[in-house]
């Protein structure tokens, strides 16, 4: 499988709530990987980690994984490898935020990763929504 395939299953992975494997999927590319890639893998990897902790009921885990990956993710422009980068970020600082409230959101409100306008217009895609 190439990296662009896995990258994409990560992707699925994620989408399907499917966290950990998300993180097992993008870690196989993230050992290969040479910066600045390496560093944004490592942030969406932290994301989905903390999201897989935040399913286990460890929010202080949730928390600091969460603003890890938001620190490496801000490195990025708005939309990086298609995906809209600024939504993650946005979406990751509000759960930090609210978990650090002591507030515990609904698994159902935990973000999904989409593609960028740019992607959807460079590929064609007419869909508002690819999940």
């Amino acid at each position: 499988m190439s990296k662009e395939e896995k990258f994409q299953r990560g992707i699925a992975h994620f989408n399907a709530g499917e966290f950990f494997e998300a993180h097992e999927v993008w870690e196989e590319i993230w050992l290969e990987e040479a910066e600045p890639e390496k560093t944004f893998l490592q942030g969406i990897i932290q994301i989905a980690a903390a999201f897989h902790h935040y399913c286990r009921e460890n929010t202080d885990g949730t928390e600091t994984l969460l603003g890890a990956g938001i620190v490496k993710l801000s490195r990025f422009p708005a939309s990086h490898r298609g995906l809209a980068v600024e939504e993650l970020r946005t979406a990751a600082k509000q759960w930090a935020r609210n978990i650090g409230k002591g507030e515990n959101p609904k698994r159902s409100e935990i973000p999904r990763l989409r593609f960028s306008e740019t992607h959807r217009k460079f590929d064609g895609s007419k869909s508002k929504d690819r999940r």
